[in-house]
């Protein structure tokens, strides 16, 4: 008799090829590893020292924490990059201006996919399981040697089962599901866990799924783990790369933990400095901002900047407050663009920029000064994240963060 399995322990044993259940240590077989402009550098070192050929078909090479390069130091480290998939032939690699942040690009470009295994050297990697995939964030060195090997030696996580009532209410998403989880169980509740969401799905978008899945890791979560079904079917037509099989859970699997939540009485969160457990009930906030920030791999997608675009339309930004604006991949920015979604972003007193991660890990195109303050639809607020340490990050959907450019303080639409 089989024992019954969680998606998690499902994929693992496919691509493992022993029966995995959660707590083993297993070497599973990767379908691709990705690495950014500041994670990759390391791995080529790291790679070059074992003398090996790279498992070329697997590597995705995508710059975009430091685009365009800020500096000489990111310049250099973006210079590797190309020197590497220069000397190696590489063929999946997506140039500024071609491509976006990692994350996106991985989705827009077909390789996430129902039930493969990807790794990438960026914690966020996690956002694949919106499309069924089991993925999960590794170190430069661990990537090294899945360039060489196509093979990563994994625990197989326990799951914890979300099941998933109702239907959100205008402007409510994703982002408020993933901050209103994480504010019960905390920034350690999930560690080296799977979440594995199930019920209502098809009132939830594949937008706010991988949303919720590019969270996972803010619980300490080793991968969020959403099912295949006809939203994501769809799709997929036209985008993915190659065959992929659907994964499902047994009905009798067993699970660490389970939550439930109705979507119908979910409202808009915002998650407080220093930490994205500490989620409160946005209409309660009376916060005065400086700086409302809409992008990131979290919430940079089409749907993200539709609805801050509806709300702002025929308005104008706060005039103590910038409003940066930045489409999530090259994909989106044009699909905005044909839109009018930047024209009335910028007509409203918005920065739009090309995609990139920069403001989000502090890196540029929206760095903080001491004292100030800023509504953000990124995933991370911890001290000194976007930049200096006296600085507050507020983590909210996009329509918190439209509407608070409007009004100068956190709000509501």
């Amino acid at each position: 008799m089989v024992d019954a399995k969680t998606i998690a322990e499902k994929i693992m044993s496919t691509k493992s090829g022993i029966d995995a259940h959660a707590g083993q240590i297993v070497e599973a077989e990767i379908d691709y590893v990705m690495a950014n402009d500041v994670t990759a550098p390391i791995a080529f070192r790291e790679f070059e020292a074992l003398g090996r050929e790279p498992v070329r078909d697997k590597i995705v090479l995508i710059p975009d924490h430091f685009v365009p390069n800020k500096d000489i130091a990111s310049a250099e480290q973006a210079a590797e990059m190309r020197r590497f998939v220069k000397k190696y032939n590489l063929k999946n690699y997506f140039e500024v201006g071609r491509g976006g942040v990692c994350h996106q690009v991985m989705v827009d470009e077909g390789f996430a996919a129902p039930g493969r295994l990807i790794v990438g050297a960026d914690s966020h990697t996690c956002t694949y399981g919106g499309l069924n995939a089991f993925s999960t964030g590794i170190g430069s060195t661990e990537a090294a040697a899945c360039f060489a090997e196509g093979r990563l030696w994994f625990k197989v996580p326990e799951s914890i089962k979300v099941k998933v009532n109702g239907k959100f209410k205008e402007y409510v998403s994703g982002k408020d599901l993933i901050l209103k989880i994480i504010s019960d169980i905390g920034v350690d509740g999930a560690n080296y866990k799977a979440f594995e969401f199930c019920g209502d799905l098809q009132n939830v978008s594949i937008s706010d799924r991988l949303a919720v899945s590019n969270m996972a890791i803010e619980a300490g979560g080793k991968a969020g783990i959403f099912p295949c079904d006809k939203l994501t079917e769809d799709f997929l037509k036209g985008r993915v790369r190659g065959e992929y099989t659907p994964v499902a859970p047994d009905a009798d699997a067993t699970y660490c933990r389970e939550l439930e939540y109705n979507l119908d009485d979910l409202d808009y969160m915002v998650a407080f400095p220093h930490l994205p457990e500490n989620g409160k009930n946005a209409r309660d906030v009376d916060v005065t901002i400086d700086q409302a920030f809409l992008g990131s791999c979290t919430n940079g997608r089409i749907e993200d900047l539709r609805v801050a675009a509806k709300i702002i339309k025929g308005k104008k930004i706060h005039p103590d407050v910038r409003m940066i604006v930045v489409p999530a991949s090259t994909e989106i920015y044009n699909q905005a663009m044909d839109e009018g979604l930047l024209k009335i972003f910028s007509e409203a007193g918005a920065f739009v920029s090309g995609p990139t991660c920069a403001a989000c890990l502090g890196g540029h195109m929206g760095v903080l000064a001491a004292g100030e303050k800023c509504v953000s639809s990124t995933n991370r607020n911890f001290i000194g994240r976007m930049g200096d340490k006296d600085s507050e990050v507020y983590l909210a959907g996009p329509a918190v963060v439209a509407a608070s450019a409007l009004t100068g303080k956190i709000s509501v639409p």
